[in-house]
C-alpha cells in the first residue's frame, strides 16, 4: 500500500509566516483589551434638569435707605420796580446851537503848515549810488563811472603805499595773501566802520590802519541828499619766496 503524504511536502516552509501572523493576532486582542473602557450609567450626564433637586433661595428683601435730595431753592424775588408817574418832571439835555451872531467875537484860527520831515535814507552800497563819493583829485572828472574808477584807482594807490610788506618776512607768510576790508563813507565824507578779514590778525589790524588813514572826501548823495555809502576792498598781500 502506497503512502497517500507526498514524500516531497516541506511542512515547515511557511512556519515562520504562520508565527508572525500569530503574534500580531495576539498583540492586537491584548491591546484592544487593554483600551476597552465601560461607564456607570448612573454617572452620565443626558443634558436634563430634575426641578426637585433646585434647593429655593430665600431672596432678603433690602430696605431702601437713600434719601431724597433736598428740594431746589426757591427763586430770588423780582426786583423793585419804581413807577414813575406821568406828572413828575424829567429833565432834558438842551443842545445849543453852534451858530454864531454878529454880537459874538470871532476867533480865527491860522493856516496849519505841514511840516515836512526828512527822509531818512538808509546806507547805499557804491556799486548803486546815484553819485558817487569824490576822492580828493577826482573833482574834475565827468561822469558817474569816471569818477569811480578814479576813487578806486587813487584807493589802491594809497593802500600799495602806506601798507608795510614787511609783515610778510615777519610773521613768515608765503604766497598770495587775501585780505577782505569793508568800511563806510558817512554823509560828512568821512571814514568809519572799518571791518577786516585775513588770514592773519596782524595782517587784519595793519589793513584797517592803512583804510583809516583815507582822506576825508565829498559825500556820495541818493535823492539829491547826502548818505552813507558802503565800500569793499579787497587787498591782495603778495610774498615772494
Amino acid at each position: 500500500m502506497e503512502p497517500k503524504k507526498n514524500p516531497k511536502a516541506d511542512l515547515t516552509r511557511r512556519s515562520t509566516l504562520f508565527l508572525q501572523l500569530g503574534l500580531i493576532l495576539v498583540l492586537f486582542i491584548t491591546w484592544q483589551g487593554i483600551e476597552w473602557k465601560t461607564y456607570d450609567k448612573s454617572n452620565i450626564d443626558i443634558g436634563q434638569v430634575d426641578m426637585d433637586q433646585l434647593e429655593e433661595e430665600d431672596v432678603p428683601i433690602t430696605q431702601d435707605m437713600s434719601v431724597p435730595p433736598p428740594p431746589p431753592p426757591p427763586p430770588p424775588a423780582p426786583e423793585i420796580i419804581d413807577v414813575v408817574e406821568d406828572e413828575e418832571e424829567v429833565e432834558e439835555t438842551i443842545i445849543e446851537s453852534t451858530e454864531t451872531n454878529q454880537e459874538e467875537e470871532i476867533v480865527e484860527v491860522e493856516e496849519v503848515v505841514d511840516v515836512e520831515e526828512d527822509e531818512v535814507i538808509a546806507d547805499v552800497p557804491f556799486a548803486v549810488i546815484e553819485n558817487v563819493p569824490v576822492f580828493p583829485g577826482c573833482e574834475g572828472e565827468s561822469g558817474n563811472n569816471a569818477k569811480k574808477k578814479c576813487m578806486s584807482d587813487k584807493v589802491k594807490t594809497f593802500i600799495n603805499r602806506k601798507f608795510n610788506t614787511d609783515l610778510g618776512s615777519e610773521l613768515g607768510l608765503s604766497g598770495v595773501n587775501r585780505i577782505y576790508v569793508r568800511f563806510k563813507i558817512d554823509k560828512s565824507g568821512n571814514i568809519v566802520g572799518v571791518q577786516a578779514r585775513g588770514p592773519h590778525p596782524r595782517l587784519e589790524k595793519e589793513a584797517q590802519r592803512v583804510v583809516n588813514m583815507l582822506p576825508k572826501m565829498t559825500p556820495g548823495k541818493q535823492r539829491g541828499k547826502s548818505v552813507g555809502v558802503l565800500y569793499s576792498l579787497p587787498i591782495v598781500f603778495q610774498v615772494q619766496d
